[in-house]
């Protein structure tokens, strides 16, 4: 399981880390954090788009779920069968979004391995055509040092955190029951909103600037990734 985490994941991007600083040898690794982070980001979107989607149209038939869940609370085979029911006419599969999750598992796990030991350059890692880097510049456009902990990056990836939950949970509605369920979803819901941007903000202080910034560039850009997925679905319906 290792090798092939390693030969798929782990080994690819790290080089072609290491092969961005090749390219752009003027860039600080802060740059080239971040050039990573949006290429991987751009090439799981399609994938991420199909789990904005399904997040749109859970939203669009909530009202349907809770009548669903209302009509028959007392039959949870019949429950069941109407929801499933519901599911396919709307076309929608709500395991998609937790597939889309699991695909890209490894990725996020080789991202954060990498960043963690930069600015460690392994050369037994490296392919042919990739070289050990001469200098890098660990000093983000000549302020921060992101191989130290900053807290101003930290502070920036937990707010970001915090408006990405925003833009994610933007429609859907809180579930208005009393059951063990309907709590659990209003509980788990203040939980991600308050509680996890807090997280974030303690992990990537105590670790170092580079998570930080990575931190910061993926919320960006899944906060950027779900307002232009939501305004295509919009543009269609139109």
């Amino acid at each position: 399981m290792s090798a092939i985490y390693h030969t798929f994941f782990y080994d690819p991007i790290y080089n072609f880390l290491i092969f961005l600083f090749q390219v752009f040898p003027w860039a600080d690794a802060g740059i080239i954090v971040i050039l990573l982070t949006i290429i991987v980001r751009l090439a799981l979107f399609p994938l991420s788009r199909k789990a904005v989607l399904t997040q749109v149209k859970m939203a669009e038939i909530g009202p349907d779920l809770t009548e669903i869940k209302e009509k028959y609370k007392g039959n949870s085979e019949e429950q069941a069968r109407r929801t499933l029911a519901l599911y396919k006419e709307r076309g929608v599969n709500p395991f998609s979004g937790i597939l889309v999750i699991i695909i890209q598992i490894p990725i996020i796990l080789a991202l954060y391995q990498i960043f963690i030991h930069f600015p460690e350059v392994n050369a037994a890692l490296l392919y042919a055509f990739v070289s050990v880097p001469e200098n890098i510049n660990t000093t983000f456009l000549g302020l921060i040092d992101i191989t130290a902990k900053s807290a101003v990056i930290a502070v920036l990836a937990a707010a970001s955190t915090y408006f990405q939950f925003q833009v994610s949970m933007k429609g859907q509605k809180e579930p208005k029951g009393n059951s063990f369920g309907d709590n659990l979803t209003r509980s788990m819901q203040k939980q991600m909103k308050y509680f996890f941007p807090v997280i974030v903000f303690f992990i990537s202080y105590n670790i170092s600037g580079v998570i930080a910034l990575y931190w910061l560039t993926t919320n960006l850009f899944s906060i950027g990734q779900e307002l232009f997925v939501k305004r295509s679905i919009k543009t269609q319906e139109a």
